[in-house]
């Protein structure tokens, strides 16, 4: 029998700034320090990205003991790390890092979409690594959005893409760490869904366009309340689309672990992130240029 989560935050996505990078960052925020195993959502963009201005330009940059993870929903991005791995994400596609023991990546706009012009916008999630897994060795996933399964509403007014986890009968591709979900939707007006979410799981909803009715309750809107986190109880959340919206859905199993993070570090004490700040600057994580 299917039983609906209940809310447990309903929160803003405020604008940031990361250098010379304004984005959005529902999580952590005044409140929620993290929906465990995610650590952070940066939703970033929309951005005019033309020869004129392209601020998001992020040159080489390690990490360890986490996942980095993109899923770009406009434009064209081109990663490259220090495993070798050099790739094009179109809009629809992922980009699934583990950081693990340490790697060094950049990603920016392609010079081709740079060079035409267009929008970008993606979300960004730091995913955790529980403490026997964040030294293992570092791994790049890619897929195109043609390669991710879909499941749709019986009115074929949402679309939902598996990219981790599974639902109804698909499975998505991206190997993963611990048990997570992570889906996103395009909504129709009047299009709605109701979502399996294991109980134990730690769960979120993240609106990025449009306007949604959540667990037939509250309302999700762009530029108001973004994002609700629900407690770990009920195996479903429900969402219909207000008007035409995109949507993302994380779950997971909690590591509960305690966390210590600095800068692209997240390990879990304060002598593991000096040792990978002298591992990165011994050039153990590799190199990129």
């Amino acid at each position: 029998m299917k039983t609906l989560k209940t809310i447990q935050h309903i929160v803003p996505s405020p604008f940031v700034n990361m250098g010379p990078i304004k984005l959005r960052q529902p999580l952590p925020i005044q409140g929620i320090e993290n929906v465990d195993p995610f650590l952070l959502l940066h939703h970033y963009g929309p951005y005019a990205i033309s020869e004129f201005n392209n601020p998001f330009d992020l040159g080489p940059h390690p990490h360890r003991g986490f996942e980095p993870i993109t899923l770009l929903f406009k434009g064209e991005q081109f990663h490259r790390d220090s495993l070798g791995n050099e790739m094009v994400v179109k809009a629809g596609g992922v980009q699934w890092t583990t950081a693990g023991r340490g790697i060094i990546h950049a990603e920016a706009p392609t010079k081709e979409f740079v060079k035409k012009g267009g929008d970008l916008e993606g979300i960004q999630l730091w995913l955790n690594l529980p403490a026997n897994r964040k030294m293992m060795p570092a791994n790049y996933q890619h897929l195109e959005d043609e390669q991710i399964p879909k499941v749709f509403s019986d009115d074929k007014k949402v679309q939902l893409n598996i990219i981790a986890g599974n639902q109804s009968t698909k499975t998505g591709l991206i190997k993963t760490q611990t048990e997570v979900n992570v889906f996103s939707a395009i909504a129709k007006e009047n299009g709605e869904m109701t979502i399996y979410i294991p109980e134990n799981h730690q769960s979120l909803i993240y609106l990025l366009e449009g306007e949604i009715l959540v667990n037939n309750s509250e309302i999700l809107e762009k530029g108001g309340n973004q994002m609700i986190t629900f407690h770990q109880d009920g195996n479903s959340i429900q969402f219909k689309a207000v008007k035409q919206s995109t949507i993302l859905i994380l779950s997971g199993e909690p590591i509960n672990e305690k966390i210590t993070q600095y800068g692209p570090f997240v390990m879990n004490t304060q002598t593991e992130i000096l040792e990978a700040m002298r591992d990165y600057n011994q050039g153990k994580m590799g190199y990129l240029y």
